[in-house]
């Protein structure tokens, strides 16, 4: 009544109450968690714990060997790492249970042939019997992760990541996957849309609980920009966001988002952070630009009602010695730390939630 008095309009208010009745009684206050070559201890989840986090990742991987091959190989033993592993998986989903923190399993798939430039969103098939291959291989990759989620009780799976021309493409194929993931799987789901273009072009956010965002946006051209500026970088995407959300009614999780600590961090957010290999150059670092966008996501994002949640990239099980002075995304050991515990620990609760 006061909202409709104020002007809001009753469409507006009724739209603005469905959404918040959509969302969980809890907001996924997420890290996305490094799969490592070794065994985890429950020493390894007490800083999280002291953060205020309350859900990981764990992205277990899929293998296929270029963009048009038609199979995606499961790979749950052997030669990979421990924490990409089944009993990997289900051994960090136990030790995080006991310190209350729930689990989001995102799979991916990883092409191990890329030329530059190319990556898994444009992974798409030459023929029909191709497609038929491809979906067929990774419905056994999925359905197996959506078995070992139902089996270990995690909480929610994400049904796919940024493999936007097969949902672009294939969106009768992917609704078909997704019942015949909800027939033996039943927590939450999502797919991860990357942030460019593919998460306004899915067409299959109905047949999902949570629209999903690899929220990786450019927030400011240029190096070292100010909090304000980046808050200002964030307006169009949100509304943007927010459009979508309205149209669809469900919440929305950022499955992914981070920052490296180099100067042009919010320049180009999703590029991994360059150290020097292969003879490259070593990258600057600046911890207080990482900071700063950090400080712009929880002043113009965290408070949105319609955010779900949201998983920071990324968190090692151990810090290693050096781990706050260099480029990477983490912000172990580095003043974006402080702001992240502010922000998950001090938030008053977001309307209706």
């Amino acid at each position: 009544m006061i909202a409709a008095r104020s002007g809001l309009g009753l469409a507006v208010l009724v739209a603005a109450v469905a959404c918040l009745g959509a969302m969980p009684a809890e907001r996924q206050r997420g890290l996305s968690w490094v799969a490592g070559p070794t065994e985890v201890s429950a020493a390894d989840f007490a800083p999280l714990a002291a953060l205020g986090v309350n859900w990981i990742v764990q992205t277990p991987f899929g293998w296929q060997e270029a963009v048009d091959s038609p199979e995606v190989r499961l790979v749950t033993d052997g030669r990979i790492w421990w924490g990409e592993r089944d009993v990997g998986i289900e051994e960090t989903t136990r030790l995080a249970r006991e310190r209350g923190i729930r689990t989001l399993l995102k799979p991916h798939v990883w092409l191990r042939r890329r030329a530059d430039g190319i990556w898994r969103g444009q992974i798409a098939m030459e023929s029909e019997e191709d497609w038929r291959r491809w979906f067929a291989s990774y419905e056994r990759f999925i359905l197996h992760y959506a078995e070992l989620a139902e089996r270990l009780g995690i909480e929610a799976l994400a049904v796919g990541t940024e493999l936007h021309a097969t949902a672009v493409e294939r969106p009768e194929d992917w609704r078909r996957l997704i019942a015949r993931i909800r027939a033996v799987y039943s927590g939450r789901l999502t797919y991860s849309a990357n942030w460019h273009r593919e998460f306004q072009e899915v067409p299959f956010w109905q047949d999902l609980d949570w629209i999903g965002i690899q929220a990786y946006f450019p927030l400011a051209g240029g190096e070292r920009p100010t909090v304000e500026e980046l808050v200002a970088g964030w307006q169009p995407h949100l509304a943007e966001i927010q459009e979508l959300q309205r149209r669809v009614g469900k919440p929305v999780v950022f499955t992914e988002v981070g920052y490296r600590s180099t100067p042009d961090a919010a320049a180009e957010p999703w590029r991994w952070p360059q150290r020097g290999h292969r003879g490259g150059p070593v990258e600057a670092v600046d911890l207080e630009t990482q900071r700063r966008c950090y400080e712009a996501f929880f002043q113009a994002v965290w408070p949105r009602p319609w955010l779900a949640g949201a998983y920071f990239w990324k968190w090692y099980p151990s810090t290693p010695a050096g781990r706050g002075i260099d480029p990477d995304f983490t912000p172990q050991g580095k003043p974006a730390l402080e702001v992240l515990r502010r922000g998950f620990r001090d938030e008053a609760p977001a309307p209706g939630l």
